[in-house]
Protein backbone atom coordinates (compact mmCIF):
# COMPACT_ATOMS: atom_id res chain seq x y z
CA UNK A 1 0.00 0.00 0.00
CA UNK A 2 1.53 3.62 -0.64
CA UNK A 3 0.41 6.40 1.30
CA UNK A 4 1.17 9.72 -0.02
CA UNK A 5 3.82 11.29 2.44
CA UNK A 6 1.81 13.85 4.74
CA UNK A 7 -1.56 11.96 4.37
CA UNK A 8 -1.88 10.30 7.58
CA UNK A 9 -0.46 13.99 9.76
CA UNK A 10 -3.49 15.52 7.53
CA UNK A 11 -6.05 13.29 8.34
CA UNK A 12 -4.76 13.21 12.07
CA UNK A 13 -4.99 16.36 12.24
CA UNK A 14 -8.89 17.25 10.38
CA UNK A 15 -9.81 14.66 13.34
CA UNK A 16 -8.24 16.72 16.18
CA UNK A 17 -9.19 19.57 15.43
CA UNK A 18 -13.26 18.28 14.42
CA UNK A 19 -13.11 16.89 17.96
CA UNK A 20 -11.94 20.58 19.37
CA UNK A 21 -14.97 22.41 17.52
CA UNK A 22 -17.09 19.76 19.21
CA UNK A 23 -15.73 20.49 22.38
CA UNK A 24 -15.75 24.22 22.01
CA UNK A 25 -19.28 24.06 20.42
CA UNK A 26 -20.60 22.00 23.62
CA UNK A 27 -18.61 24.22 26.45
CA UNK A 28 -16.94 21.54 27.31
CA UNK A 29 -13.16 23.25 28.90
CA UNK A 30 -12.75 26.07 26.41
CA UNK A 31 -9.71 27.28 26.72
CA UNK A 32 -8.42 23.74 26.35
CA UNK A 33 -10.67 23.62 23.56
CA UNK A 34 -9.33 25.88 21.74
CA UNK A 35 -5.56 24.45 21.94
CA UNK A 36 -6.99 21.18 20.92
CA UNK A 37 -8.30 23.38 17.69
CA UNK A 38 -4.95 24.98 17.15
CA UNK A 39 -3.05 21.85 17.54
CA UNK A 40 -5.12 19.92 14.40
CA UNK A 41 -4.59 23.10 12.42
CA UNK A 42 -1.20 22.87 12.83
CA UNK A 43 -1.13 19.22 11.92
CA UNK A 44 -3.14 19.73 8.65
CA UNK A 45 -1.33 22.79 7.61
CA UNK A 46 2.08 20.61 8.28
CA UNK A 47 0.86 18.06 6.41
CA UNK A 48 -0.42 19.57 3.54
CA UNK A 49 3.27 21.40 3.16
CA UNK A 50 4.75 18.19 3.50
CA UNK A 51 2.61 16.82 0.69
CA UNK A 52 3.21 19.79 -1.76
CA UNK A 53 6.83 19.49 -1.02
CA UNK A 54 6.75 15.14 -2.27
CA UNK A 55 4.03 16.04 -5.00
CA UNK A 56 7.61 16.27 -7.49
CA UNK A 57 8.67 12.90 -5.84
CA UNK A 58 5.99 11.28 -6.86
CA UNK A 59 5.78 13.00 -10.50
CA UNK A 60 9.37 11.32 -11.41
CA UNK A 61 8.51 7.61 -9.81
CA UNK A 62 5.89 7.58 -12.47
Amino acid sequence: MDVREGLIPTVLGAAVTATGAIMKRRDIAPMIAAGIVGFGLAHVVLGTIDMVQHMDDRRTLM
